[in-house]
């Protein structure tokens, strides 16, 4: 059910008081413009959450990408949580998975024909972005990954993630929970998309959800679910046709993760196989030593048939690993997600995205008819109009 996720620490509800009353003011000063937010003339658009971790941005992300690329130079700008860079940096290629942090990384190694930059300092990597000096073409939109409280930055649409299992509604403030700033910190949001929904959602259970989250006109909700993408090998020693999860019936899992939410993978799986082991780390955790001494120890006292599961997140930070096992290694397997509208919500997800960045790109192509803009990920009709009104960003 929503919110089974949640767990609170009641004995530090005064702390998490005090804690609003910084964040409250913080949010007032730039309500009344005393501390200033920046607008700018190239599309932008921010995806981000208000609790701790685990809402799915990634997913979100490479959503959008997936959606815009194909018609316009997208880039991606992050903080690159835990590099050892400093300062703005766009990626390459050839550029460490330390300068960028590992969503920043798998981002571009996944989709290279885009702009991937991370810098703290969100407007200083705008302006580089705009500027046109450190990328080969002209930036025609920028999504900002994790930057719902970067209040510097007024974007042109904000996207707000909110886990199912993890509702809001129902969280408390850092320490005591897991939110980062109160709840009405969501009115701030012009789209509210609740993720991780299990598929067998009913129709009365939408409407709640729906009455609960309480938004305001000028905001629309949409729903996501996992979708789990065929497992591949991460050292494959030869090309091999990745595998569907009914491949997991009979066998032992020893689930690697290093992510801040891991239960929703580990419930999901529960429906191919009941023989799951979890082996949890931190979030962004930097594998060492004793961590894959471990890794390979409990991977042997599996009996077979056995294999290793990680998520993308982690495969990135894996791939360098020279400790492992040989027979880790070839057991070892990615399980990617992408994310699935629910309601048949896509077309019109689709639409606003579209809509907004067509109407204040500067790249002419994007005046085609919207019949053009068929994303690869949808089942657009394009058949019928649509009205979408926000609020003066």
């Amino acid at each position: 059910m929503e919110g089974d996720f949640i767990k609170l620490n009641k004995k530090l509800l005064p702390l998490s008081w005090v804690y609003g009353l910084g964040v409250g003011f913080r949010n007032l000063l730039f309500e009344m413009g005393i501390l200033k937010e920046h607008t700018y003339q190239t599309p932008i658009i921010s995806v981000g959450n208000i609790t701790v971790g685990g809402t799915g941005k990634t997913p979100h992300v490479e959503y959008l990408v997936r959606l815009l690329k194909g018609h316009l130079h997208v880039a991606v700008l992050s903080r690159g949580y835990k590099r050892k860079s400093r300062g703005f940096l766009v990626a390459t290629p050839e550029t460490p998975l330390r300068d960028l942090g590992d969503e920043p990384y798998q981002m571009k190694q996944k989709y290279p024909e885009i702009d991937v930059a991370v810098d703290a300092k969100r407007t200083r990597g705008i302006g580089h972005l705009i500027s046109g000096t450190c990328t080969k073409k002209e930036v025609d939109a920028i999504l900002l990954d994790d930057a719902y409280q970067h209040r510097y930055v007024k974007p042109g649409l904000n996207i707000l993630l909110v886990d199912y299992h993890r509702l809001i509604i129902y969280d408390k403030l850092l320490p005591a929970g897991r939110l980062r700033e109160p709840v009405k910190g969501k009115d701030r949001a012009d789209i509210v998309i609740i993720t991780k929904c299990p598929t067998t959602l009913n129709p009365m259970e939408f409407r709640v959800l729906t009455k609960q989250m309480n938004l305001y006109p000028y905001q629309q909700l949409f729903f996501t679910t996992i979708k789990y993408e065929p497992l591949r090998r991460l050292f494959p020693e030869r090309p091999d046709a990745p595998e569907g999860l009914d491949a997991l019936a009979g066998k032992n899992i020893l689930l690697l993760t290093g992510i801040a939410s891991p239960k929703q993978i580990y419930y999901d799986l529960k429906s191919y196989t009941s023989n799951i082991t979890p082996l949890r780390y931190g979030d962004h955790h930097n594998f060492k030593k004793k961590d894959i001494k471990k890794i390979n120890e409990a991977f042997e006292a599996l009996p077979s048939p056995k294999l290793i599961i990680t998520t993308e997140k982690d495969a990135v930070r894996l791939r360098d690993v020279e400790t492992l096992s040989p027979e880790a290694r070839r057991s070892l397997y990615v399980l990617p997600i992408s994310i699935q509208f629910m309601l048949q919500g896509e077309e019109s997800f689709n639409e606003i995205i579209l809509g907004y960045v067509r109407k204040n790109s500067r790249n002419s192509i994007l005046a085609k008819s919207k019949d053009d803009y068929k994303s690869k990920d949808s089942h657009y009709s394009g058949n019928r109009p649509r009205t979408i009104s926000f609020r003066d960003n």
